[in-house]
């Protein structure tokens, strides 16, 4: 297989690479250093760097939502879920809503109904959650959002992408954190990998990218490579 320069790679080139088929499809985006490690003091944006970033916007053109946990959207601090003008016409032009909507993940609704990523919302946030969340919570929160519920004690998977395809949301791209990446590929939702091996060694007790109580082997098949000096931007799909 080439491995291909990303510098070298126009927007619309790169948009090929990353395109969604037809029909749903959940892709899942990470960054992890050389050793497995998805952080760097409990961020992953200490692993990032610009090219990272022009991928992800990239990867985020197409998609119909954003899907992320609610810990991974505190922890990195999240706002709304904004596209830039250039970004909004190209998605218009292509028959989709000028931004995507925001996928929040999170089973005892543990998410503020006054941060920005709801108040500043472009678009009416989703919030996905289990019956176990607090009733109150879920009151609070449909102020600002569509709240969902897709599980008992936990959400499901499996009926989140009901859910979401449902309200015509069957791009998904999704951004972690690593238990919601673990349960979905345990759930055997995952189409699609896209992960920025960068170039470092982090070593202590960092996470790896994917997380879940069982392991669940999955074999996947590699369809690009892309590289940035020492950086590497692989993307694998369930075949």
């Amino acid at each position: 297989m080439e491995i291909r320069e990303l510098d070298q790679l126009t927007d619309d080139e790169l948009l090929e690479i990353y395109g969604f088929p037809s029909g749903p499809w959940v892709r899942m985006n990470f960054i992890s250093s050389i050793d497995g490690a998805a952080t760097v003091d409990g961020l992953s944006g200490g692993l990032g760097d610009e090219h990272d970033q022009r991928l992800l916007r990239l990867q985020r053109l197409p998609a119909h939502c954003v899907m992320v946990g609610s810990g991974t959207l505190k922890a990195e601090g999240y706002g709304a879920m904004r596209m830039s003008a250039a970004d909004q016409e190209w998605r218009v032009r292509h028959g989709l809503a000028a931004h995507p909507t925001l996928v929040v993940v999170s089973n005892r609704l543990s998410v503020d109904p006054e941060d920005a990523m709801f108040v500043e919302a472009p678009v009416r946030p989703v919030v996905v959650t289990s019956e176990a969340a607090p009733a109150g919570k879920r009151e609070r929160l449909a102020d600002v959002a569509e709240v969902v519920v897709a599980g008992e004690r936990s959400v499901s998977p499996v009926r989140v992408v009901e859910e979401l395809k449902a309200r015509g949301l069957t791009h998904v791209h999704g951004e972690g954190g690593p238990r919601v990446f673990g349960e979905f590929v345990g759930a055997g939702v995952v189409n699609d990998l896209c992960v920025t091996v960068a170039p470092w060694i982090v070593a202590g007790e960092a996470p790896r990218t994917a997380h879940s109580e069982a392991e669940h082997p999955t074999r996947m098949t590699l369809t690009s490579v892309l590289r940035q000096g020492s950086e590497i931007f692989l993307r694998y799909v369930l075949k």
